[in-house]
């Protein structure tokens, strides 16, 4: 069809490149007038293609159709005028004048919100729905006969921005492609605007948008989102005008307390805190406001309101000055009309828009070697000697915006002063649980309280799961490269790296592990770990897949490797950071959030870490750590509707209750690595001094203080484990097994037990079957030569984690880790893991996979995607 595109901006530059690629004739552009010397993306575009450009000021006076406009409108022949975001009024003569009329795009599903703040109102009403519709042009009322419509919903923080960019923007441009598809097929529908529903408001301005203090907490929410960022939501407070950008509803951990903020008409003061203003509504209830418009259009922290704007000049370096000079030259091309672009110089004031910023910051992320920037960061620095300030702020990464305050429990240990967190860590805030329960935790070396750690309840998980779901889909960590998030991981395991000494520190104060194997194990391979999957980022990749060809047409087949959604993370307590590593990694790189539920005896190394990821910029929302009960946390993550994905190491009886409550709340996604029974089996054609060493060195462990650099073992994690190794080896005894050495508590302060073996072990007895989950090896003997009945006796358990062989014999060797049913075999070597090699049990040991590319897998879906052309 030959078309007349009249509209304006971006959404009209996409859906003129998108007419053109179906094949239809664009005859011509009908756009607004440049403005400060820039001229309209549409038009560019056009004039790009050489598509007759017009770009008529007005097209009618006092009602009347400018008869010099209709006439060129005219003479190019249009079959089908498309309107995609026209902000002029177009006479009927225009509209009419097309064999197939004309068809607008409107953001509302009308008959809902007529009128040309139609986005605004969707959320000042509250609406839970939204979208647009797509309707035969009338004479500029929206009442017009409709031809299309999408809906989608509305969340809770959306503003005018997230909602348009999230779905009116690309939904709204496969619409009107859609739209135009349909008319040329002849298969259109003209359905009358109903009147029941019909509502239409005006345009919002300015002296609109004040804020209306008796109304509830929501209905002031919606207010201010509805206008933000334009024409933003503003109130009389402290002698001038303030405007209220980015609210939230989501006050889960906030306390009220920080300086009064006194607002006239208003059912109580503000509270300026160091999450933000705190505001309420006449119901009470509170909402959450984080950046202030000042009167002179200065943007600042709501949390520095009081404190002002930080005053203090960063010295650039020459590298810092170069930067300085190429984003300059990028501000001077966004900004045709400023002559020389100064410290002074306002983006905004300088005629910049909307479209601007999205640019800006795509420049700047070009040019400061992949630097993320949000939208709001240019609005919160619009001069430019401010942004440089910026700039160079978050390139050093010492940001303060980013800051999070933190009620440290310090402790001098290890000739270190470790700075522990100790609250539940939820959408980037360290914060109490609810009812501000706490419980302790205790240092197994000599049983003393290290400090109270916050105790999650239901309703914290509820949030840090709301948190996760809100950065996952609005956030920045699904709006980023996949490299960058590689970028950002990579910049993780550093800081882990870092801290290496502290976090083997906290570990063995909190879990009892020696100091250093936790420096190589615990920690070392939990920042390997990171290393690997962050290298996996950027190499997550689908197929193409040769199908049936539907002749006389062509298909072609692909799948995608998405992200999963939220993702919830149980882990022991054995190796608290390395089993949160192992999951989180891989969770992480595949582009997921995460909630993670540390064992609640070994919470600190899991706090630790997020602060690092704090530090590393992951963006807020997509960690949250909640110590607290399994009972409690781990089965509310379970049970939630919102969380797509558990992953859990534990007990076989805990790992089946969390499967159950994984089919029963909504089929979500389970991998389980649980309990082992594993067998080693030495044959005696094997390097025999190796494998007896084992055993012998068992009698010269030095048992002690974990922070001892000479002991070789620690203690028990906690006493009821310490009890539980107790009675495991009495039952032992009992049964008849012979106890070679070990086999008690030691005589000291702190939950130390003695390494225990125990000979003479028959296949039947307790010990031979269950897992001690300790430091007791149990031995027992089979005929040289027998190696059919030594497997037999081997896969005689429930249990296939893993398995070791020791042999000189290599047939012998292949031929039994062949037949070992375990998830892992060991031969001639024994608990020797990398974190490239896939790591996971068989039967009741589990499913799924940590570690190597297996692991991602756990975190990914395929999408099978097939085109007919």
């Amino acid at each position: 069809m030959k078309i007349a595109v009249i509209g304006q901006s971006l959404f009209g530059q996409e859906v003129y490149c998108h007419l053109r690629k179906e094949g239809h004739e664009v005859v011509g552009v009908f756009t607004v007038p440049d403005k400060d010397g820039k001229a309209d993306p549409l038009g560019l575009e056009a004039e790009k293609d050489g598509v007759p450009v017009f770009k008529f000021p007005r097209w009618r006076v006092k009602g009347q159709a400018l008869p010099d406009v209709v006439a060129k409108y005219q003479a190019l022949g249009a079959e089908l005028n498309v309107l995609p975001f026209c902000s002029q009024f177009i006479p009927m003569e225009v509209i009419n004048a097309p064999c197939h009329g004309s068809i607008i795009y409107h953001p509302s599903l009308l008959p809902r919100h007529r009128g040309a703040s139609a986005i605004n109102w969707t959320l000042i009403h509250g609406d839970k729905k939204g979208g647009f519709t797509i309707f035969w042009a009338d004479d500029g009322l929206d009442t017009g006969d409709l031809l299309l419509q999408k809906e989608c919903e509305i969340l809770p923080d959306d503003t005018v921005s997230t909602l348009y960019n999230r779905f009116l923007f690309p939904e709204g441009i496969k619409g009107m492609v859609q739209a135009v598809r349909l008319i040329a097929e002849g298969k259109a529908p003209r359905l009358p605007q109903p009147e029941e529903g019909a509502t239409y408001e005006g345009i919002q301005k300015k002296e609109t948008a004040k804020i209306n203090w008796e109304q509830s907490a929501e209905a002031i929410h919606n207010w201010i989102r509805g206008n933000d960022k334009v024409p933003g939501a503003w109130t009389e407070a402290c002698g001038q005008k303030l405007t209220f950008f980015n609210s939230t509803l989501n006050t889960a951990g906030l306390v009220p307390e920080g300086e009064a903020l006194p607002i006239p008409g208003a059912h109580q003061p503000g509270i300026v805190t160091k999450a933000g203003l705190i505001l309420f509504g006449n119901d009470d209830r509170m909402l959450l406001v984080k950046n202030i418009q000042l009167e002179d259009g200065r943007m600042i922290p709501a949390s520095r309101f009081f404190s002002g704007a930080d005053s203090s000049v960063l010295e650039l370096t020459e590298a810092e000055l170069v930067m300085a000079e190429t984003v300059q030259s990028a501000w001077k091309r966004i900004l045709p009309s400023v002559l020389e672009v100064e410290d002074s110089t306002d983006f905004f004031k300088s005629g910049a828009a909307s479209v601007d910023v999205v640019r800006l910051v795509e420049e700047v992320k070009e040019l400061c070697d992949g630097l993320e920037l949000e939208n709001e960061d240019v609005y919160m620095a619009t001069t430019f000697g401010d942004f440089i300030q910026l700039l160079v702020k978050k390139l050093r990464g010492d940001n303060k915006e980013s800051e999070c305050i933190i009620d440290y429990v310090e402790k001098a240990v290890n000739k270190l002063t470790l700075r522990m967190p100790h609250q539940l860590f939820i959408g980037g805030l360290f914060v109490d649980a609810e009812g501000a329960k706490t419980y302790e935790t205790i240092n197994p070396t000599d049983g003393s309280v290290i400090c109270q750690v916050s105790l999650a309840q239901v309703s914290d998980v509820d949030k840090a799961v709301a948190a996760a779901k809100d950065a996952f889909e609005n956030g920045l960590w699904g709006k980023i490269s996949a490299r960058d998030r590689g970028r950002l991981l990579y910049r993780l395991a550093d800081l882990m790296e870092q801290h290496q000494e502290e976090l083997a520190t906290i570990e063995a104060l909190d879990a009892g592990a020696v100091y250093t194997l936790a420096l190589k194990t615990h920690v070392g391979m939990s920042i390997q770990t990171f290393r690997y999957f962050a290298g996996w980022c950027d190499k997550i990749q689908g197929s193409t897949i040769p199908i049936n060809q539907a002749r006389p047409n062509r298909n072609l087949t692909l799948t995608r490797k998405e992200p999963i959604g939220v993702c919830g993370i149980v882990i022991p307590w054995n190796y608290p950071l390395m089993m949160l590593s192992w999951k989180t990694a891989a969770c992480l790189a595949a582009g997921n959030t995460v909630v993670i539920k540390p064992a609640q005896v070994t919470p600190l190394t899991a706090l630790k870490f997020a602060e690092l990821t704090l530090k590393a910029g992951i963006p807020k929302g997509v960690v949250n750590i909640l110590p607290g009960s399994g009972s409690l946390v781990g089965q509310r993550l379970s049970d939630h509707p919102d969380v797509r994905k558990i992953g859990f190491t534990g007990s076989t009886e805990v790992g089946k209750h969390i499967m159950k409550s994984c089919a029963l709340s909504n089929v979500k996604k389970v991998s389980l690595e649980l309990g082992g029974k594993s067998p080693l089996i030495i044959f005696a054609d094997c390097d025999l001094s190796k494998a007896v060493q084992m055993v012998e060195e068992v009698k010269r462990m030095k048992i002690g203080n974990p922070l001892d650099r000479d002991t070789n073992h620690g203690p028990q994690n906690h006493q009821a484990h310490l009890r539980k190794l107790i009675e495991y080896c009495q039952r032992g005894m009992e049964e008849g097994a012979t106890l070679v050495c070990g086999g008690s508590q030691v005589p000291r302060p702190g939950f130390f037990f003695e390494p225990t073996v125990f000979t003479d072990v028959e296949d039947h007895m307790f010990i031979a079957k269950e897992e001690s989950f300790g430091p007791i090896m149990i031995i027992s003997r089979f005929a040289d030569g027998d190696v059919d009945t030594v497997l037999s006796r081997a896969n005689a358990t429930e249990f296939g984690l893993a398995s070791g062989v020791f042999t000189r014999d290599i047939n012998k060797a292949l031929y039994v880790s062949d037949k070992l049913e375990a998830g892992t075999v060991f031969v001639n070597t024994y608990n020797k893991t990398d974190v490239a090699a896939p790591f996971g049990g068989f039967k009741q040991s589990g499913f799924g996979k940590d570690l190597g590319e297996e692991a991602l897998n756990e975190y990914l879906r395929v999408k099978t995607v097939t085109f007919e052309y």
